[in-house]
């Protein structure tokens, strides 16, 4: 029967696709422990929930490639995570490199446009050679495969996009690494602009891809890594925890979760991680590990602007950002990098309608040639007026220094809907030593200069900010969590179901 003939044609195209590169280079992927594009899909999304968008995908611009360019490189589809559906797009790097196409070019589109429109999470994972040659070449190519959708780099945040590098991620693993909410990188991958090969033509020098684009460049130099990861497990599990703490879409509230055991228990002992001496550095995650739901704390950007701490977390069973100050780089002095940072983070959760905590100990901005020739005052505008475009609840305490502009940025004034602070705060225009010898004309080791130094603290203790409702709480630090607690209660975005006005939505993503 002639549709006995079209079911078999069906089998065997479907076989065919199914396979992808062949046996031969999925065998040569296996021996050196990298995972094909199926066994990926199989471990990041539920059992059973994904279903294929355009398994019978192959080379638009050469039609006698289609048996060469299976799914054309790129496994598009629909899966669930954790029950959540996401939309999904997993490069086959065994098909031409998964390099980019006409035809696979769609698919991204036809996933991120999906995503958008039917408020689901999209989840790429790249391993890439970048543009197809020779499809991309000359003014034919050009005119089919690039610019043909406007919407492809547009970024507005209605839904979470999380994205991972493998091995070689040049070309559009690299655009969308750029683009997403949550990008990883497995140790050994490659993010460029272009592979070592073509950088070595074009400069006619030996490029080393570690240097062009390893993970330590885009985790401590360029930020562009919000992870980084030994395994492919570790890549995948990372994605799954980031997408539990935010909600499928903007306009509805992030999930909550049930508060683990022992959560709060070193409460009392919160204080004792501040060391006796103001000037004394100490790790605020151990601050913040006390305050926060036990084993939630999910730190972005570890390894770059290490003078602020950014983590999303749980407090009482809600999705919170935490904005922190570490003293225990530079004295938690806030540079160029610690404010990108920062920014990068509050657009996130003001995005996704995530409350921000702030906790503060600085001695306020980098100053000095080498701050000035990394765009300080940029990037502390860009602090600032971010700070005056979030939507979210924000909360305030002040746990040790703050001085100068910091203040504001860092949540002071009317910056946080309320701003408590430890009896150990200490806010001031600029630090107590400078000030007292430009007040007093004295230095740090000179005649009378304790006793001047101890008149200018005296003016910036916690009680003056107090005294004039700068401060609504003046609170012991064994109770802050508690009172964290209830002020996200009491702060909630009732009337708008914990959605906040997106104000930065349209926010650069790497600036």
């Amino acid at each position: 029967m002639a549709l006995d003939a079209l079911l078999e044609e069906y089998e065997a195209r479907r076989a065919k696709a199914l396979a992808g590169g062949g046996a031969e280079k999925y065998a040569k992927r296996k021996a050196a422990g990298i995972w094909n594009a199926r066994e990926r899909i199989a471990y990041l999304a539920d059992r059973g929930s994904f279903i294929e968008s355009g398994l019978f995908g192959s080379s638009g611009v050469y039609p006698e490639q289609a048996d060469e360019t299976q799914t054309d490189g790129k496994l598009a589809g629909y899966g669930r995570i954790n029950g959540r559906d996401v939309c999904l797009v997993v490069n086959d790097f065994t098909v031409k490199g998964a390099s980019t196409s006409a035809t696979n070019s769609k698919k991204i589109a036809h996933m991120r446009r999906t995503a958008t429109e039917r408020g689901m999470p999209l989840v790429v994972i790249g391993e890439s050679t970048g543009a197809r040659l020779p499809d991309a070449m000359g003014s034919r190519g050009m005119g089919m495969l690039l610019g043909n959708d406007i919407t492809q780099f547009r970024r507005t945040r209605e839904t979470p996009m999380c994205a991972a590098a493998f091995g070689p991620a040049f070309g559009s693993s690299t655009w969308l690494m750029c683009q997403s909410d949550f990008a990883v990188m497995q140790k050994g991958a490659t993010m460029a602009v272009s592979s070592p090969r073509l950088v070595s033509m074009a400069l006619g020098e030996k490029v080393d891809t570690e240097e062009l684009g390893g993970w330590r460049l885009h985790a401590e130099i360029t930020g562009l890594a919000d992870q980084v990861a030994d395994t492919e497990e570790q890549v995948f599990d990372a994605i799954k925890t980031f997408l539990s703490y935010l909600p499928s879409h903007h306009m509805e509230a992030p999930p909550d979760a049930p508060v683990p055991a022992g959560s709060g228990a070193d409460m009392d002992k919160v204080f004792s991680i501040l060391p006796d001496s103001r000037t004394q550095v100490y790790d605020m995650r151990k601050v913040i590990r006390c305050i926060v739901d036990k084993d939630t704390m999910v730190e972005l950007k570890p390894r770059f602007g290490k003078s602020a701490v950014t983590t999303l977390a749980r407090l009482g069973g809600k999705s919170v950002g935490v904005v922190a100050n570490n003293p225990l780089h530079r004295g938690g002095a806030l540079d160029a990098d610690a404010c990108r940072k920062i920014v990068d983070f509050l657009v996130l959760c003001d995005s996704f309608n995530v409350p921000i905590l702030l906790l503060v100990d600085t001695p306020g901005f980098q100053i000095g040639t080498d701050a000035e020739r990394a765009g300080a005052p940029g990037k502390i505008m860009n602090f600032m007026n971010a700070m005056t475009l979030v939507t979210v609840p924000r909360l305030s305490v002040i746990v040790r220094k703050s001085y100068g502009r910091a203040y504001v940025c860092m949540g002071g004034g009317r910056h946080s809907d309320d701003v408590a602070a430890w009896p150990t705060a200490e806010v001031s225009f600029m630090s107590p030593e400078f000030a007292t010898k430009i007040v007093h004309g004295v230095g740090v080791g000179e005649p009378g200069f304790d006793e001047a130094l101890a008149k200018i603290r005296q003016g910036a203790d916690v009680w003056g900010l107090a005294s004039v409702y700068a401060a609504q709480a003046v609170i012991r630090p064994e109770q802050t969590r508690d009172y964290l607690i209830r002020m996200l209660d009491v702060y909630k975005l009732r009337i708008t179901r914990g959605v906040g006005q997106h104000l930065m939505r349209t926010w650069p993503t790497s600036y």
